[in-house]
Parts: C-alpha cells; sequence; structure tokens
C-alpha cells in the first residue's frame, strides 16, 4: 500500500487526510503529511487526560473532589452534560472519564479552565509536541465561530440558523472553512506526527506519572466510537481511541491498535471535507486507512 492508494482511499469518500502509523516498539513508520497542521477538534483532550491525572497522582488536584457543574451557561455539545437541564455535582477523576469516553464538552471545559491552557502548553513543549499549540477551551472556540460568521456566539448561531433562508444557510457555510477554529494554524492545532508521539509517551509511561498514564490507557479503551479506527479491524484486535469531529469539516481519530501477538501500533487520522460530506463514508475510510497502513508496516517484518 501506497500513499497514493491511502490518499485516495481519502479521496473516494469525498475528504482530505493527514495520517501517521508507527509501532509501538519500532522505529518505523508509514505516513500522509504527517507534519501538516490540522484542527485537531476533541482530539485534544488526549492531552488534558494526562495533564488531570499528573495533578492527580501529585496530590495537585484531588480526584474525589466533588465540583458542580452548572445549566447555566453550561459549554453546549452533542451528548452527555450538554443536553441536561439541572446542575450536575461529579468528581474531577470521574469528568476525565466522561471527557475520554463520550467526549463529554462541559466536563473537558471544566477541568481546562482548573488545569490552564497555560499548563497544557507546557506540557505539550516538555513531551517533545513541537506543532501542538492549545488556544482556548470548547465553549470559547464555539463562540469563535458564531462570532466569525457575523453572529455574537455559537448559541446566537443556532438560534439564527434555525430561521436561516437557504440562502443564507448556503452563505454561511461558503464562510465556514475559513473560520479561525477550522482554519489550521489559527486556532488549536496539532499535526499527526505530534499525536502518535503523545500516544507512544503514554504507553510507554512517560507522558506522566505511571499511574497516570495507566489510567489514560484504561479509560481510553473505554471510549464509545467504534466507527473510525475501529471499523478497520476485527477481534480479537483491540482499540483504544480518542475521536474528534467539529461542524461536520473535521472527522478526527488518534488511538492504539494492539493485536493479541504483542504487535501494537500507534496511529492518528485527520480528515477535512466539505459541509454536507457523507459521514459514515469517511468514519469508514479513517478505519480502512488505518488497517493499510498497519498491514504495509506489519509486511515490513514479515
Amino acid at each position: 500500500m501506497t500513499e497514493d492508494q491511502v490518499r485516495a482511499i481519502f479521496e473516494r469518500a469525498g475528504c482530505t487526510g493527514t495520517l501517521l502509523v508507527q509501532p509501538l516498539d519500532e522505529e518505523r513508520e508509514f505516513g500522509l503529511g504527517a507534519d501538516q497542521l490540522v484542527v485537531p477538534a476533541s482530539v485534544m483532550k488526549v492531552l488534558v487526560a494526562p495533564v488531570a491525572e499528573t495533578w492527580f497522582a501529585e496530590g495537585r488536584l484531588d480526584p474525589r473532589e466533588r465540583v458542580v457543574l452548572g445549566a447555566a451557561g453550561r459549554t453546549p455539545g452533542p451528548v452527555g452534560l450538554s443536553l441536561l437541564e439541572d446542575d450536575v455535582a461529579l468528581s474531577w477523576r470521574d469528568m476525565v472519564v466522561l471527557m475520554l469516553t463520550i467526549s463529554d464538552n462541559p466536563c473537558t471545559d471544566a477541568l481546562m479552565n482548573r488545569l490552564g491552557v497555560g499548563t497544557l502548553n507546557a506540557t505539550a513543549a516538555r513531551l517533545g509536541l513541537r506543532n501542538t499549540v492549545v488556544r482556548s477551551d470548547v465553549r470559547t472556540l464555539l463562540d469563535s465561530i458564531g462570532q466569525d460568521l457575523g453572529r455574537a456566539g455559537w448559541a446566537d448561531l443556532v438560534a439564527w440558523s434555525e430561521g436561516a433562508s437557504a440562502a443564507e444557510s448556503a452563505a454561511a457555510d461558503e464562510k465556514l472553512p475559513a473560520t479561525r477554529a477550522l482554519a489550521p494554524g489559527a486556532g488549536t492545532r496539532t499535526t499527526a506526527r505530534d499525536m502518535v508521539r503523545l500516544l507512544r509517551l503514554l504507553w510507554s509511561g512517560q507522558a506522566g506519572p505511571a499511574e497516570a498514564c495507566a489510567r489514560v490507557r484504561a479509560v481510553m479503551a473505554r471510549r464509545l466510537t467504534r466507527h473510525r479506527i475501529a471499523s478497520g479491524f476485527r477481534t480479537p484486535v483491540r482499540v483504544a481511541a480518542k475521536s474528534g469531529g467539529l461542524a461536520g469539516i473535521v472527522r478526527n481519530e488518534v488511538g492504539v491498535v494492539s493485536y493479541p501477538d504483542g504487535r501494537r501500533y500507534a496511529a492518528a487520522v485527520f480528515t477535512r471535507s466539505r459541509t454536507g460530506a457523507d459521514e459514515a463514508a469517511i468514519n469508514a475510510a479513517i478505519g480502512a486507512a488505518t488497517a493499510h497502513a498497519v498491514a504495509s508496516l506489519h509486511r515490513e517484518t514479515a
């Protein structure tokens, strides 16, 4: 399988893609645009988790402390606490679980605001994630999309869209890819190479205290979504992963693929499409591209 063949997988699905796959225990790789800046969306939560778990392990934050997440002003999102109408009290450690398993946005923002964006960026730099920068929490990111489209924020954009004409909606869709949140390099950013490096550090116990890395690995193995990287593999192969998506344009996933014979591969896949593209086809392409990359690396040692 060549880079051109993997590129064609993405093209047939109606998207462009960057990808990097590396064996965890070897210095080999299969890549496509691995150093290209991309919009991580919720994949960035894989960086938030080990920082939080490190604070727990070092005693800087009590993982059992219960925090009230108020209903008023709650960060929007398609799942989890964003859908609830009442205040919710959760421990910090349970917020990490919801952040990684169902990509809960209110939990993510509570953690990000407690840890600080500066701490996240300092951790990225310390871990050698040279092209990874966190600009803001999720709520600020979403509000920036609304503002760039001429509204007061995300909530105003959603309210406006419900009554917008077809022509107005089409005009907004045309402007959407150029908003700061969706422009690679303008907002929060990373690369496939940086995310594979982070995964390798987590799986080798070098991204923080051993217990912090172990907990992140365990929770990622319990994630809800299994229709991207995992779709390219069959049982008994296991996949621990974190997906991300934004505005129907960005669809990503990073994770570790583990075989019963002990082979393990870190993978990072980032895609971008026009609005209205076939999501199911893109999800399947993420799995197919990863599977082909893994197979190519396996053949090199066969």
